[in-house]
C-alpha cells in the first residue's frame, strides 16, 4: 500500500502506513500479493483466525525490492511447524530469489536465520507466467518499473483483480498490452504515486500518475480502480486530494469507473458474496 518505506505517525492514521500486503481469499485458498510490512499484522491475524489448524498460504512476490520483502522475516505463521508457504515470483534483481529472500535473515541483518524455520517453505521463480492457485487462474506480466518486476491477474469465480504496485504506465493510458492484461477488471490495484506536478519530477522512475490511472482504467473497462503505493511524503490529507482529483477525471468523461485509495485494513468483496 505505501511505497519504498514505512510511514506510521498521526499524518498517516487514516490510510495506513505499511508496505505492501495484499491478502485474497477464494474458497479455502489464501493468497497474499507481496511480502511488505503489513505482511506482520496479516500472520497475527491469520494465527488468531486458525489457532491450531494447519495453513497452507501462498505469497506472489511482485519484485524483491526493499519494501516488497521486508515484512517476511516478521511473518509468524513462518515460526510454526504447522505452516506451509508457497512463494513465488520471478528473478530476483542481480540474484536469485532464494538468495533475495533468505539473504535478509542473514546474521548481518536479522537474529533468526532462514534455515532454521520450523515451517515448510518452498520458493520457486515462475517459469511458467500462466499458472494456477487452487482455483484461481494466474497470469504475470511484467510491469514497467527498474530490474525484474511483474504484475498479477488473479481469476476467481467471484471476479478478477490485477496487481500492479511498482508501474510506470505509458501517459494517457496509452498502453497496449497493459490494457489487455487488465481490461475488464472488477478490481484494479495499480500503483498511482504521484500527481502530475510531481510525475513530470519523477518521470522514468517506475512509478504512476494519478491522472494516468485513471485514464488506463476507462479505457480497460475497469470496474474499481485502487490508487495504490501512497508516496511515503504524502498524509492522509493528500491522498484524499489525489482520491478527489481521480474522482473528478471519471465524471469529466461520464465514467462508471468507482476509485478510492488503498487503506490498510480495507475489505473488499467480489461478486455480491
Amino acid at each position: 500500500m505505501r511505497g519504498s518505506i514505512p510511514t506510521p505517525g498521526p499524518g498517516t492514521v487514516r490510510y495506513g502506513g505499511n508496505t505492501t500486503c495484499i491478502e485474497i481469499r477464494s474458497g479455502s485458498d489464501i493468497v497474499i500479493l507481496d511480502a511488505g510490512t503489513g505482511l506482520r499484522c496479516l500472520g497475527q491475524a491469520l494465527l488468531t483466525e486458525f489457532k491450531k489448524t494447519p495453513l497452507n498460504l501462498t505469497l506472489l512476490i511482485s519484485h524483491t525490492h526493499w519494501d516488497h520483502i521486508q515484512g517476511l522475516p516478521f511473518f509468524a505463521p513462518i515460526y510454526e511447524p504447522r505452516c506451509r508457504l508457497r512463494i513465488l515470483g520471478g528473478r530476483g534483481a542481480r540474484k536469485s530469489l532464494v538468495n533475495a529472500l533468505t539473504g535478509q535473515m542473514e546474521s548481518t541483518y536479522f537474529p533468526v536465520p532462514f534455515a532454521e524455520l520450523p515451517s515448510n517453505i518452498e520458493i520457486e521463480e515462475l517459469k511458467d507466467l500462466n499458472f494456477a492457485v487452487g482455483n484461481l487462474l494466474v497470469r504475470a506480466q511484467r510491469a514497467n518499473h527498474p530490474g525484474v518486476c511483474a504484475g498479477y491477474r488473479l481469476f476467481a469465480p467471484d471476479g478478477l483483480i490485477c496487481f500492479f504496485p511498482d508501474t510506470e504506465p505509458r501517459p494517457g493510458g496509452e498502453d497496449r498490452e497493459m490494457l489487455d492484461f487488465i481490461r475488464d477488471a472488477d478490481v484494479l490495484i495499480l500503483d498511482s504515486q504521484y500527481d502530475r506536478a510531481e510525475y513530470r519530477r519523477h518521470t522514468g522512475w517506475g512509478h504512476g500518475c494519478v491522472d494516468d490511472s485513471v485514464a488506463l482504467a476507462l479505457k480497460a473497462g475497469v470496474k474499481k480502480l485502487v490508487l495504490f503505493h501512497h508516496d511515503p511524503g504524502h498524509d492522509d490529507k493528500k491522498i484524499d486530494t489525489l482520491v478527489k482529483h481521480a474522482r473528478a477525471l471519471v465524471k469529466k468523461k461520464k465514467g462508471k469507473l468507482s476509485v478510492e485509495a488503498a487503506c490498510e485494513g480495507r475489505l473488499i468483496r467480489l461478486g455480491g458474496t
